[in-house]
């Protein structure tokens, strides 16, 4: 396969990145509303009477209605457009936000943490799917990074409110405003960002190639001129190349990703290997033990927090560097050196933990030097992952299919990323009761699985036009490339 492709004559204008930056806010919305019941879990448990076990549902049902959301979303973006399905994910976070704070008890919060998850899985898929659609090829990688930074910093944003809110009302469980606890306006706090995404959906100019799609092409011409600020020329010919690649009489189904002798296109089954595999890697559990870590080389209570708390700043960090990073380097080479980071890290970690004893409270102690690696070794991981898969694997599903199946390919994608959330999130005490060592040393595997899946199967897909892509681009015909 050639690696020589035209490249396209847009340019980051302020415009372009003023939209990214307001698509980029679905991915702000997704980071806050999962991470915004953290402040709440102790009040809840309290109020509501949960054990363990509804708990754990409150979290699951959650992930459950963020594999529909992001099924259902590309399918939605291909029948109404892309602004209007973030309008739609909006409105459904601006309601879920409501509902949660008013709650009575556990079904009923359980069913708007379903609404919530089915917005965050709107959110994962729209927000890669537009910014990818409206980009110029030149600087599409940073401006999709923007969406991970968005969760990042959804997430930083909730725990600042949670803690906020429960100062200002002296703890989650005071009535000291409108009757209500403090707890409950830690969920209805979601109602800000909600009312301001639902307002910037409203006002984004629909995607050029979805107006291509509709036989639109006058209007999408208009929009990559006034984004890109090209020539109408210049947008005439981006048009054009766009039409050449889109049916226009009806929009793509879960069929067209199908092929007959592989049930799924080759293309689509590698976007849903990179989709489950970021999750597989572990991202989630290795928080499991950064406290006890940090305990157990010598830190006490309140520093492990304020440790906890710095690596998450580490975490923003790392996701400004990967944005800088991602047009230069390009995906592949960023997601391999990935790979390589998190697969000598999480063995490391693994090592490390094959020689804790495990004290009487559970928590594992790690004696002499271990201590001080394994520590070093979880947090390298992090950043590692930070740096790479964290951004780049969005930024990739976003623009390495072609546009005929591009919304519901990155549905089906997103969807396989819940689900490999889900069943990480499931597995873990299990294998950490069988063996704390073990489950990392199944990490390290996914690890090296995901260096594996790219250096075979996936190709750059830097500053290439997203017309180019084709449904038999992948895998590479060389791993070299």
């Amino acid at each position: 396969m050639s690696h020589s492709h035209p490249r396209e004559s847009g340019r980051l204008t302020r415009r372009v990145a003023t939209m990214a930056v307001a698509a980029a806010i679905g991915g702000f919305l997704f980071g806050f509303d999962t991470a915004v019941i953290n402040g709440a879990v102790n009040a809840l448990e309290s109020n509501f009477g949960l054990d363990s076990i509804g708990l754990g549902t409150i979290v699951a049902v959650t992930l459950l209605g963020a594999t529909l959301g992001s099924f259902s979303a590309g399918w939605l973006a291909d029948r109404i457009g892309r602004p209007r399905t973030m309008a739609v994910a909006g409105a459904v976070f601006l309601v879920a936000a409501i509902g949660c704070g008013l709650a009575q008890g556990l079904w009923d919060l359980a069913i708007w943490r379903l609404l919530t998850g089915y917005g965050v899985g709107f959110a994962t898929v729209i927000g890669p799917l537009y910014i990818s659609e409206i980009a110029p090829a030149s600087v599409r990688g940073r401006l999709a990074s923007l969406q991970q930074m968005a969760i990042v910093l959804g997430i930083f944003a909730a725990l600042l409110s949670d803690s906020s809110i429960a100062l200002a009302l002296e703890g989650a469980d005071a009535q000291t405003f409108l009757g209500l606890p403090a707890w409950r306006w830690m969920f209805i706090a979601g109602i800000v960002p909600a009312l301001i995404y639902l307002v910037i959906a409203l006002a984004v100019p629909e995607s050029p190639r979805f107006l291509v799609a509709r036989g639109r092409s006058a209007e999408a011409r208009d929009v990559l001129q006034r984004l890109q600020d090209i020539t109408d020329e210049e947008a005439a010919t981006l048009t054009d190349r766009m039409a050449a690649t889109l049916r226009t009489d009806r929009s793509a189904r879960f069929q067209d990703l199908l092929d007959r002798r592989r049930v799924l296109l080759p293309i689509v089954w590698v976007g849903i290997g990179l989709a489950a595999l970021q999750a597989l890697v572990g991202v989630d559990v290795i928080f499991y033990y950064s406290t006890s870590l940090w305990q157990s080389v010598g830190f006490d209570e309140s520093a492990a927090f304020a440790l906890s708390v710095l690596s998450s700043f580490v975490n923003v960090v790392a996701t400004v560097v990967a944005i800088v990073l991602i047009d230069r380097v390009g995906r592949r080479r960023l997601l391999l050196a990935g790979s390589a980071g998190m697969f000598v890290s999480l063995v490391t970690v693994a090592v490390g933990f094959s020689t804790a004893t495990i004290t009487a409270d559970g928590e594992p102690a790690l004696s002499g030097v271990w201590g001080p690696v394994t520590l070093v070794g979880a947090n390298v991981f992090v950043v590692a992952f930070a740096v790479s898969w964290g951004p780049a694997v969005w930024v990739l599903l976003g623009e390495m299919f072609p546009n005929r199946i591009r919304g519901v390919a990155l549905s089906a994608c997103a969807a396989a990323n819940w689900l490999a959330g889900v069943l990480l999130n499931f597995s873990f005490p299990s294998l950490r009761d069988l063996s704390l060592a073990g489950s990392y040393a199944v990490y390290a595997f996914m690890a090296l699985l995901s260096w594996l899946l790219v250096f075979f199967f996936v190709s750059e897909t830097k500053g290439r036009s997203l017309e180019d892509m084709r449904e038999d681009a992948m895998p590479v015909t060389s791993p070299l490339k």
